[in-house]
Formats: C-alpha cells, structure tokens, sequence
C-alpha cells in the first residue's frame, strides 16, 4: 500500500493514476482483477483492469446498466460474494469470465467520477479488512485527482469525462 500511496501522491495526471490503480490494486487487496472505471457522461469506460484474463477494457456501458454505474450513482462501495445473485449486474457478461465475486468502490465521494474494481475467481465474501484496502485506494486516487485539478485547473467534470454542466 505505501507504494500506490507515494505513486498517487506524486501522480500528475488521470493517466498516472490510472496506472498507479491498475499495477497496486490488485496485489492490495489480493484479488484475481482488479479493473479501474471512469465516468464519461451517462456512460463508464473500463479504463484499466490488471486480470488473470481480458474482461472489459475499453468498454463502455451505460451507467445503469453496471455494476461500477450503480456504485458512482449511490456513492457506495457494492459487495458481491455471487454475481449470479445480484440483480445490479449484467449477469451475461460475467458468464463469459470466471469472475464470480466482486468488490466495487467509488472513487471521489460525495460525487464519484470513477470506480476501482476487485474481481475474484470463487465465490467469496471478501473480509472487512480487504474492503477497508480497496477504500482506502481509492480515497488516495480521489486525493490525487484532486491535487491534479487544482494544479492544472481542470475541472473534476472534464478530468472524469463528465460533461460540464450548464
């Protein structure tokens, strides 16, 4: 974790955070993937993911129609021991992984503009102490974005993706 936390203090820009999520996370919370989700208007991207197989880089979804949609929308970290379970999920798009469990987390509370997700291969429920971690992780790239908007002067709308408002 202290190495994500230096990287992050000293990332300058989305991309640097991008990748500091996506080579950390997964070896943090000890998951099989771990994916890392930007908002872009009324759509995510899967921006990164570091996994034992391809899931959805470079994918974009409608919010509504995800898992990482439904977590920036309420702002709240969704556990998912079976993600045959869970009707926030596109349960097709999983079958064609291995995935069965998930954590996800918003980054940027109260208003999210990304989420970091932790996939694993069993159906598991993951302990408090991994999900205090994934948190953690991404309260730091919420810090980082922040520090990087006010060095650049972007707004958190167009370093997320999100269009400005009116």
């Amino acid at each position: 974790m202290a190495l994500a936390t230096v990287s992050l203090e000293t990332a300058a820009s989305l991309e640097e955070i991008v990748s500091v999520l996506r080579r950390t996370g997964r070896e943090i919370v000890g998951s099989d993937g771990i994916a890392v989700v930007l908002r872009e208007g009324d759509a995510v991207h899967y921006a990164a993911e570091d996994a034992i197989e391809p899931l959805w880089r470079g994918s974009r979804f409608p919010l509504t129609d995800c898992i990482s949609g439904w977590c920036i929308l309420n702002g709240q970290t969704a556990i998912v021991p079976d993600i045959e379970s869970d009707p926030r999920l596109p349960r097709a798009a999983y079958r064609m992984t291995s995935m069965r469990s998930l954590v996800m987390v918003p980054i940027g509370v109260p208003d999210p503009v990304a989420a970091l997700g932790a996939y694993w291969c069993a159906s598991v429920i993951p302990d408090d102490a991994t999900v205090c971690r994934l948190e953690a992780l991404a309260q730091q790239a919420a810090a980082a974005l922040a520090r990087m908007r006010l060095l650049t002067g972007v707004t958190g709308s167009q370093a997320s993706g999100k269009p400005a408002g009116p």
